[in-house]
């Protein structure tokens, strides 16, 4: 959308951003929907197991050649590799690290030498669901878990699952398995089905078109004109480039948040995503909380609302086996696994990265202050049976609201780096290093200099 007054921007909102973009976001997932119902349906059916794992497979498959074409060779290649190894490995009992090593070293020979980068850029999702799932039954097999390695037909609907091997998220095999049986369809199944298809168009709609124009229409804190406007920018320089940077982070923000209702949407829609305790079913996944997100108790707080079932496998599955090196080695193993698995893009490295120290300071200053002052100041929210002698005194509050304003001063920080100009700097990684490095370098690497100063004061209470 072009520069307008204020009054002609709003007038063109709706049919010059808010309609095209919902109707192509219906475009372009409206056939994977109907397949997830479809999958959904077939479930329900009293059909022996194998032939609802053949039809999950094809639904997979289809749902990749309509997203990737036959750029899919690439996913499917990587499903044969995991479970060659499962099958060869099956007696040993660390299948688990092995065979995240092995898919660690086919993402990066892949990314660096197998096809241009772009293409496997648009894979990287499907192809880190792909990973994330077998790397998972292969702890499980090794914990004892999932009691014996899955037949190739089981374990390739596994993969395949047409709910998740687009948007995700990750889900593990036992869950798999229990969707299989086919719940019956329900009020509360189409609610939650329904509700999560419209907040992630909603989330779509403010990710193009409105955090983008956040400050100088919505919230004219320079009047008519943009942020981007080189005479303004100089009359107010460090604060027009925070808040730049904000609505950068508020667009990613929301383009994540879209995500992670859509894959609630099909996952739901395809039959997983449900826990069940005795006879009550409960159509409950939740794979972002935007608001944990955006009005922030802690960085820590935000990575695990980020995506909740990431965040749980990689806590599951890389944390607690790391952590018998200590727990900000485990930390940053954790991080640099999550780095990994996203693909070899600086910008993306260098945030999860600095995420790492951030969450870990935070987490130990937190934890050194409510010991200090007997305080309920920690990273995570207290439980109300907590010993801290002091709850709710205004104090309290008020050391609770100073580490959420340091949250989204990181989160702005961190996330100034992303906006559109990135995707096209994807086959140029140098680019993207310095446009990283050019984008901290305007914010005076604030986030990096609080963080250390707040490891000074961490060793000065110590």
């Amino acid at each position: 959308m072009g520069v307008f007054s204020r009054q002609k921007f709003f007038q063109e909102l709706a049919h010059g951003c808010l309609l095209p973009t919902a109707q192509q976001g219906l475009e372009q997932v409206w056939q994977l929907l109907v397949i997830c119902l479809l999958c959904r349906l077939l479930w329900m059916l009293g059909l022996p197991s194998f032939v609802k794992h053949l039809g999950t497979v094809a639904g997979g498959f289809y749902t990749l050649y309509l997203f990737f074409e036959l750029h899919m060779i690439w996913v499917v290649l990587l499903s044969l590799l995991c479970y060659l190894f499962l099958f060869l490995c099956r007696h040993s009992t660390i299948r688990g690290t092995f065979l995240s090593i092995t898919v660690l070293i086919y993402l990066l020979l892949g990314e660096m030498h197998m096809m241009d980068t772009t293409n496997w850029h648009k894979m990287r999702g499907s192809q880190m669901v792909v990973a994330m799932k077998a790397i998972s039954l292969a702890f499980d097999l090794d914990r004892g878990v999932v009691t014996s390695v899955p037949s190739p037909i089981e374990f390739m609907g596994y993969i395949y699952f047409v709910g998740t091997v687009i948007f995700g998220p990750w889900i593990s095999f036992n869950s798999y398995k229990e969707a299989l049986e086919g719940r019956k369809l329900s009020f509360s199944w189409l609610l939650k089905v329904s509700v999560s298809w419209v907040k992630s168009q909603v989330c779509l709609v403010i990710s193009n078109c409105v955090a983008p124009y956040l400050f100088p229409y919505f919230i004219p804190v320079f009047g008519d004109k943009l942020l981007r406007s080189k005479k303004r920018r100089k009359i107010r320089g460090t604060t027009a480039k925070w808040l730049l940077a904000y609505e950068n982070t508020m667009s990613f923000h929301f383009s994540n948040y879209f995500v992670g209702y859509l894959s609630e949407t099909t996952t739901t829609l395809a039959g997983a995503g449900f826990t069940e305790e005795k006879d009550n079913l409960k159509w409950d996944m939740t794979v972002s909380k935007p608001l944990n997100i955006e009005f922030p108790r802690s960085m820590v707080e935000v990575v695990t609302s980020w995506n909740q079932p990431m965040s749980s496998f990689l806590h599951t599955y890389v944390f607690k086996s790391a952590l018998r090196f200590g727990t900000f080695s485990a930390i940053m193993v954790t991080y640099t696994a999550s780095a990994l698995l996203h693909g070899l893009s600086f910008h993306l490295g260098a945030v999860l990265i600095s995420l790492g120290f951030i969450t870990y300071i935070e987490h130990v200053l937190r934890k050194r202050l409510a010991a200090i002052f007997n305080a309920c100041v920690l990273s995570k929210k207290c439980q109300p049976n907590c010993t801290h002698k002091n709850k709710k005194k205004l104090w309290v509050y008020m050391i609770n609201i100073a580490f959420s304003a340091l949250a989204i001063l990181h989160l702005t920080y961190l996330g100034s780096v992303f906006n559109s100009s990135v995707d096209y700097m994807e086959e140029d990684e140098d680019d993207i290093t310095h446009h990283t490095i050019q984008k901290w370098s305007e914010l005076s690497w604030t986030s990096h200099w609080v963080t250390f100063g707040c490891w000074i004061l961490y060793r000065l209470i110590l």
